[in-house]
């Protein structure tokens, strides 16, 4: 099951009844690939298409970034939502730590 951030909920919770950590690096890795890979396309379809070395690379490194934006749309909101997990589990540690609730602090 899936909460509103995309993350999945996780069956086991630690024994201080914190949730588990969220599936961060495969989230950030997949985004990280795909960035890449999609750059390198770009790349390669503007050197074949003509465009030649350093003004080929550095157009195709600029398309890319609209393109991520928009192909890795599903995959950028997972890795938020498991970054905000991520902090919200360790802010509760944190409060935990110190014996306060998470919410009390201003």
């Amino acid at each position: 099951m899936a909460d509103q951030t995309g993350v999945p909920e996780q069956a086991g919770a630690s024994a201080a009844g914190t949730p588990p950590a969220p599936p961060l690096a495969k989230w950030f890795l997949l985004y990280t690939f795909g960035r890449l890979a999609i750059a390198a396309v770009l790349i390669a379809a503007l050197w074949a298409l003509g465009l030649p070395g350093t003004p080929g690379f550095l157009f195709g490194v600029l398309l890319a970034m609209p393109a991520s934006f928009l192909v890795l749309g599903p995959v950028r909101q997972r890795l938020t939502g498991a970054l905000v997990a991520r902090s919200e589990r360790k802010e509760a540690l944190r409060a935990e730590l110190r014996g306060t609730d998470a919410d009390d602090e201003s």
